[in-house]
């Protein structure tokens, strides 16, 4: 049996609403930890305390993906009295020697919530850390910047810790709504839907794919990339839009140098018609301003108008150093550096329109029997179940 503290952070602004956030994610702390074992989970003093029957190391693996959680610790649960506290906390310091020799200074921080328990933090700092340096005589104490941390918390019962792991922080995945999310196979994309499910929202990933002209490779790659995003928010529909003929169309009819336009405007106009049925109230893309011709203002413009849903664009003033940084972090960029490549990737003009009118795109698009051509796209699309896999978190861990 493994206990983990689990810490909030902006959920405790939330106010009367506060109560929704957190049944939330209680809820999404039980589901990460279902194909672990069943778990305990309760709030306690502003925490969330979890019991499972696993090893710590397991859950902690699990829990350091779900969004609304800042930080989480094994830890060991002890009555809320000095002499427990103590002997855990050399227990707990002994271990982490253990684990790292090259350890050399310490200290310990001490959190009262349970405000009933007599000493105050700092004295149970004092008192605790005396016990650990005498137990452990090589050890100095160092109060900014140590090599080992006991932290105690001090709620319902005493919890001490060695370990911290960060968590993704945002809101539980459920709160914010639901949205499309469009994935090209890229680096971006994935990132950008990533950063929306952080904040609560619940994605249906989208894929245009133009067999043969791009390979079953290219669609593997994105139902490996939405696994990833589903370690973090649960399963997830994956859409996979049938977008050979409406690319064929776009070659013969729109001059070359708006074609790229005239595609990204297609995509909105099959979201306009997807979004009904998955009760979608936004689209997700991975564009960053400048980043390449149809990522101006003006394009971004023109690309927004067939569709009256709001675009998110959560990578918008990002750039691609911070972008690939997230990607490594999250454990997308292996998949997305794949030498396959996607329908955003063919028929690139070599001068695109960078500050196109709106004008001039809807006469390009005069020749495009639109509704037949995304009816038809739509008739030949699959909407794919996508589960989660296990593939590490690339942010280091905290000591």
């Amino acid at each position: 049996m493994a206990t983990l503290i689990l810490r909030y952070g902006e959920i405790a602004l939330k106010g009367q609403n506060q109560g929704y956030f957190l049944d939330s994610l209680v809820r999404n702390v039980r589901r990460a930890l279902e194909p672990v074992s069943p778990a305990s989970v309760a709030v306690v003093f502003g925490r969330i305390l979890v019991d499972v029957d696993a090893p710590a190391a397991a859950a902690a693996e699990r829990l350091r993906r779900v969004f609304g959680v800042v930080s989480l610790s094994p830890v060991e649960a002890v009555p809320p009295e000095l002499d427990a506290i103590t002997a855990a906390a050399v227990r707990q310091a002994g271990t982490s020697l253990h684990r790292h020799p090259e350890t050399e200074t310490f200290k310990v921080d001490t959190r009262r919530a349970d405000k009933r328990f007599a000493l105050p933090s700092m004295e149970v700092s004092r008192l605790v850390g005396e016990a650990v340096r005498t137990a452990f005589p090589r050890l100095r104490a160092r109060m900014r910047g140590p090599d080992l941390v006991v932290r105690i918390e001090v709620r319902d019962r005493a919890y001490v810790a060695t370990e911290t792991f960060p968590g993704p922080g945002g809101l539980p995945t459920g709160t914010g709504g639901r949205a499309l999310a469009l994935i090209s196979g890229g680096i971006d994309s994935p990132v950008a839907a990533w950063l929306a499910a952080r904040r609560g929202v619940l994605i249906t990933p989208v894929h245009f794919h133009s067999f043969p002209f791009t390979s079953d490779r290219s669609k593997d790659k994105v139902v490996d990339l939405c696994r990833v995003l589903a370690s973090y928010t649960g399963p997830l529909p994956l859409w996979i839009i049938h977008f050979t003929e409406i690319q064929g169309a776009i070659q013969r009819t729109v001059p070359d140098a708006l074609r790229v336009l005239v595609m990204r405007r297609m995509m909105m106009r099959v979201c306009a018609v997807l979004a009904p049925r998955e009760h979608a109230l936004a689209v997700v893309t991975g564009e960053s301003v400048g980043q390449v011709a149809s990522q101006t203002l003006e394009s971004i413009a023109v690309i927004n108008e067939p569709l009256r849903l709001p675009v998110l664009r959560p990578l918008i003033g990002a750039d691609k150093t911070e972008i690939v940084a997230r990607a490594e972090a999250i454990g997308t960029y292996p998949i997305s550096i794949r030498p396959y490549e996607d329908c955003c990737s063919l028929f690139v003009p070599a001068h695109p329109r960078t500050q196109p009118t709106l004008a001039e795109v809807e006469a390009a698009e005069v020749g495009l029997d639109q509704e037949a051509l995304i009816a038809d796209a739509l008739r030949q699309s699959e909407r794919v179940p996508i589960d989660a896999v296990e593939i590490p978190v690339g942010t280091a861990a905290a000591r």
